[in-house]
Parts: structure tokens; sequence; C-alpha cells
């Protein structure tokens, strides 16, 4: 085990395998460990890092839960790793820390799983669970959050384990990585894609296993002109997971076409 610290918050991470770069950053309530049936391929030709943000696997509990702050865990990680300009992917809340990090330090692209970076749409969707996840429900709410998200391809092993990490979610950490999201405006929120995407310079490739509107891609290529989006129906909320050959495929390609 390899840990380093970020504002003074141990985070833990993992380096496997040579080659070209590759940081790998989960979702809310997940860990570095559901990268396993991934990182392991991808170490046969690269260096993969992966990590547990703040208050998730074996890291360390922070005051902050932001996905700000969370970028600071990326930083600290690829310092320690002595990795120069990785290609970053994120999975749901990673998905939005590796575009913040991107945004304001060197990488050779940023691949997005299934989070919008339109977050008023998700302030939306949470508006009628706030007093549950805020009260005695949270774990109830959870169920109904990701439940709805799973999609019709997700392999009951799979449902099952990611349920698991659901139930064992911390109230704390997950009000303190949603705060923002029920804290601010919807116009507000929008603003964070405003500012972050004059520095998204480098590739950007998201991926949706749930369909983000049919508004979305000219809303997002009008913030980041140079983003690709797909739409990979019924695969939900996670696709690398649930189809990983494609994933891996579709990474390898994207790679090839950084130069």
């Amino acid at each position: 085990m390899r840990t380093t610290t970020a504002d003074g918050v141990e985070i833990h991470y993992e380096v496997a395998g040579d080659g070209p770069a590759v940081v790998l950053v989960h979702g809310i309530t997940d860990s570095s460990a559901d990268w396993t049936p991934l990182a392991g391929r991808l170490a046969e030709d690269h260096t993969v890092v992966t990590l547990d943000l703040r208050g998730h696997g074996q890291s360390g509990d922070a005051a902050d839960y932001s996905p700000l702050a969370m970028t600071q865990d990326v930083a600290a990680v690829v310092a320690a790793a002595e990795v120069e300009a990785p290609l970053l992917v994120g999975h749901s809340l990673g998905g939005a820390v590796v575009a913040a990090y991107a945004a304001g330090a060197p990488s050779r692209g940023v691949v997005d799983i299934d989070q919008s970076l339109r977050f008023s749409d998700f302030k939306a969707a949470l508006a009628q669970l706030e007093h549950q996840l805020r009260g005695s429900g949270f774990h109830t709410a959870m169920r109904v959050v990701f439940q709805s998200l799973d999609g019709a391809l997700m392999p009951d092993e799979l449902r099952f384990r990611l349920a698991a990490n659901r139930d064992a979610a911390r109230q704390d950490v997950v009000l303190g990585v949603w705060d923002m999201v029920f804290s601010q405006t919807g116009e507000e929120l929008d603003a964070v894609a405003d500012a972050v995407g004059p520095g998204l310079t480098v590739p950007f490739l998201a991926i949706h296993g749930n369909d983000p509107g049919e508004d979305y891609v000219p809303w997002l290529t009008a913030r980041i002109p140079h983003a690709q989006v797909e739409l990979w129906p019924d695969h939900g909320h996670y696709p690398h997971l649930v189809d990983p050959e494609r994933f891996l495929a579709r990474l390898a390609q994207f790679e090839r076409s950084l130069g």
C-alpha cells in the first residue's frame, strides 16, 4: 500500500505496470478496488495509477469533500507516483474531478464515464430526495438514486457488488460531495462548467450509459468545443464494468488518437 497526503489528508494509491501513464479515478461510494477488472489489463502496457479519494476506500477523512478539493487528491498522487501528463479516466464523481483537475494541470486527455457536467440536471433529480438523504432514510434514498441508473445490461453479480458499496456509504461523505448541488442554484452550478471548460484544451471523451439529454451535446460542446460524446444505450452508470472489453477497446482507440 502506498500513501501520500493532500491538504493533510492521507490518500491511498497504487501503481502497477510500465508505459504511458493512466490515472483511474472512481465514483462516489466506490473505491480504487472497483477498477480491478480493468487495471490489470491496462497494466500490461501502461503505468496504471489508482487512488482512493478522500473519505473513500483506505484514504483518510477530511473537512472538505467537495469535488474541487478532491482534485488535490489527484494532484498529490500524480506527484507521488512521479507520472507526467497522464491520461485521466474518471467515473461518475471521478469524471467531474478529473475534468476539473485537467483544466489546471498537464494531462494527455480526459475520459469522463457517465458524469454529466451540467450539474443543474443532477440538482433537479436529487431535489425530491434531499430530505431523506439528510435524515435516517439516507441508505434507502441512495438505493433509489442508483437503482434508477444501473441500466438493463448490468449483470446481477456486478449489481450486488456495487449495491454493497452503496449500503456501506458514509452519509457525511456523500453529503459533503453533494453539498454544492444542494446549496447552489442551477445557474451557479452550470457556471462551474463555464469556468472549467476554457481550461480543458486536451482531448475529451465522454461515454454515457445513461442518456444525458438530447440537448446535452450542444450544451457541452459550447463549453468544450472538441468534446466527443457517446451514448451506450442500456449500459447504465457503469458502462466500463458492464462491458469492459468494449471500454478497453474504445480507450485504446482514443489513446491512439492522442498521437
